[in-house]
């Protein structure tokens, strides 16, 4: 017996219209690539999205294609993702930070019909473009129609959606159809695409604007610092759309400068970020002796947070951090870092030491961890291992494969393995130790990467270190800590092997510390560990 409910499908198109009608006074708030701040409401926004649309129906756009945006955080990206989605097609965001053949790939291999970029990226796009068959015309978001190039199939957005009219009843479809396309960063191999339907990522929605995830309202001011072609920017412009917060939109400059300059001038409550931006934002504010009097509430993912950067907001600028923990799979949360009751109750210092943490599952998410035979192993909060995930928000396989990513044999059918290595306290909070493929195996124990280094960032010279594992005759496998020091930083190898005596256990010390100018990064800031065993192949740590 079915229940007796209206049969009205989860769609993206209904979260602007929700807001047109009910919070279309809230502003949407952008600081363009020329530096010019523009604002508007979600009423405004809601009417140009129509046009915009409309704009891409008379281009004879179908449900299922696959349009790319290659753009910053603005008004204009934000109308391509409300606008593709709502008419069937599918939003295809690209990470520009990748390599220009890996997005020579995945261009190609998403078929993108159309690319909307921004004017910084119009020089790449001049180099790339013979190599891109599938696409008919390139969209420039911007208001300008002098622009010198090289390109010849290309029109401004404001050309594109001037006279269309904003007259547009969204059309109704199946809340299974695919709506966003993102790609994996490719740190091996080609980069695999996810491909997400309007119903998981409605469920993640309403999931993520919970008050024990992102517990955002009205109220608030939110700022997506986490750019909009890194997995929807955590999903931020449909949890802002949903709740009518107003949203203030960075754009291309991600100093700490100019986020600071632009969280004050707006009043931001709330924003969201990985590690080495909110490094910057942290530098700026210690140095010009700056305070963020409404930021409330910072959001920290991407990678593990260092537990002096979660104390350094918490008490000196008087900013909760929530940790979170996500994948590109899963659409993209799977954790927050938020209190139980029990933890309201604990000193200030075991608080800030149990928000280094990830943090419990979202509703939606199961999770799991087992050993190498997929045996389930216990949440007592120091066994480890791989970490599995399943539920409506994680995809079944990667865009164009066929054959099923589930693991398919009996103890961890169904799952998703996500690659993570973990551990899971009784209370069901995850701690993330390292990647499986990253975590060091010394005499038997496995020593986790993410604590050296988090530990290693805390002494006040080094800006950034990196470990990885490297041979060793006796123990197999020995950590080897490479770092960033601070300028004119005087800093020695035994300085900082000193510096870890009594942080972590003894047998888990690095054996040697190189000096680098800098550490590589993937195109989504994470360390770049792969080029760093490259680099440091046959290191001789055995003679440290």
């Amino acid at each position: 017996m079915h229940g007796q409910m209206m049969d009205m499908p989860l769609l993206i198109s209904s979260l602007l219209q929700h807001a047109d009608r009910y919070n279309g006074e809230s502003e949407i708030v952008s600081r363009l690539v020329d530096g010019k701040v523009h604002r508007y409401t979600y009423r405004e926004a809601h009417a140009r999205t129509r046009q915009f649309a409309n704009a891409l129906l008379n281009l004879g756009i179908m449900p299922g294609d696959r349009l790319g945006t290659l753009a910053w955080n603005t008004h204009r990206h934000y109308e391509a993702y409300f606008g593709i989605a709502g008419i069937g097609a599918i939003s295809h965001t690209i990470n520009p930070r990748l390599f220009p053949e890996q997005i020579t790939y995945i261009v190609n291999h998403a078929e993108d019909k159309l690319l909307f970029i921004d004017e910084t990226f119009i020089p790449l796009i001049e180099k790339l473009s013979p190599q891109l068959p599938t696409v008919e015309k390139i969209v420039i978001l911007t208001d300008k129609t002098d622009i010198k190039t090289s390109l010849t199939n290309w029109i401004s957005y404001e050309e594109l959606i001037s006279g269309q009219s904003d007259e547009l009843k969204w059309p109704t479809f199946d809340e299974q159809s695919a709506s966003s396309l993102c790609y994996t960063s490719g740190t091996t191999g080609n980069p695999k695409g996810v491909l997400y339907s309007h119903r998981s990522t409605m469920i993640h929605t309403y999931t993520a604007a919970m008050p024990d995830a992102f517990n955002i309202s009205v109220q608030d001011v939110v700022m997506p610092i986490v750019p909009m072609f890194h997995v929807n920017a955590w999903g931020l412009p449909y949890l802002c759309t949903m709740t009518g917060a107003k949203i203030v939109f960075p754009g291309p400059a991600m100093d700490g400068e100019s986020l600071c300059q632009l969280m004050k001038a707006e009043n931001v409550t709330l924003s969201a970020g990985v590690p080495t931006v909110w490094a910057g934002v942290e530098s700026h504010l210690k140095d010009k002796k700056l305070k963020l009097p409404n930021l409330k509430r910072i959001v920290i993912g991407g990678s593990a947070c260092p537990d002096s950067m979660i104390r350094s907001f918490e008490i000196d600028h008087d900013v909760e951090v929530a940790h979170a923990w996500g994948m590109t799979e899963l659409s993209p949360l799977g954790t927050f870092n938020t209190f139980k009751p029990k933890h309201v109750a604990l000193d200030r210092d075991a608080q800030l030491a149990f928000k280094g943490k990830q943090g419990k599952v979202l509703f939606g998410v199961e999770m799991k961890i087992v050993d190498d035979e997929g045996n389930e192993l216990p949440w007592d909060g120091k066994t480890f291992g791989d970490l599995l995930v399943r539920g409506p928000n994680v995809l079944t396989n990667y865009f164009k494969q066929t054959e099923p990513l589930l693991i398919p044999d009996t103890e961890k059918k169904g799952w998703f393995d996500t690659g993570d290595v973990a551990t899971i306290d009784p209370d069901g909070y995850m701690q993330i130790t390292d990647r499986s493929k990253d975590v060091i195996k010394s005499g038997g124990e496995w020593i986790s990467s993410i604590e050296i280094e988090n530990t290693a960032v805390s002494h006040k010279d080094i800006v950034e270190a990196a470990v990885i594992a490297v041979a060793h005759p006796k123990w197999d496998e020995r950590p080897l800590l490479i770092v960033v020091k601070k300028q004119d930083a005087i800093l020695s190898r035994e300085d900082i092997l000193e510096f870890f005596v009594g942080k972590v256990a003894k047998w888990c010390i690095p054996d040697d510390v190189v000096f680098v100018d800098e550490i590589p990064h993937t195109a989504t800031g994470k360390i770049l560990k792969t080029k760093l065993r490259e680099d440091f192949a046959g290191y001789n740590i055995s003679s440290a």
